[in-house]
């Protein structure tokens, strides 16, 4: 029996690659605790160091999250939504702290009619037709 798997909703990506440049004193220091057995690897102690800052300065991101009214984690916005939108004539105004995604069958015709702005700290995905019809809209 051969069958066609129909995939419903592509899958999102979990993470972003970030660039980070280091002095080498600095990197020599990590390879020393990679090596030593501390992390798996160097990826494993950035993360780690990451989320450590991050979790200090918890209550001032929370802060900040509310006075913004940021969507917090994944937002993915549907052609249904924006079609919505763009009929009730109240074009959306999109505040993510995370992942925002736009559907693959959003054109960007619709986008921009039925989006006013959009602001993302964090990661946008969305078709390059799409992002380059709402450049100017982008934060």
């Amino acid at each position: 029996m051969t069958g066609t798997v129909h995939e419903l909703r592509p899958k999102v990506p979990d993470s972003e690659k970030v660039t980070v440049n280091l002095g080498f004193v600095d990197l020599g220091r990590i390879d020393l605790m990679v090596r030593d057995g501390f992390y798996a690897n160097r990826a494993d102690f950035i993360r780690t160091a990451v989320r450590n800052q991050l979790d200090r300065q918890e209550e001032a991101v929370r802060q900040a999250v509310a006075r913004r009214q940021l969507s917090l984690g994944l937002t993915h916005i549907t052609r249904a939504e924006l079609e919505a939108a763009r009929a009730a004539g109240t074009p959306l105004s999109i505040q993510v702290l995370g992942l925002a995604t736009i559907a693959d069958d959003v054109t960007p015709e619709l986008a921009r009619a039925a989006i006013a702005s959009i602001q993302v700290l964090g990661a946008f995905h969305a078709s390059a037709a799409v992002k380059a019809a709402l450049a100017d809209r982008i934060a």
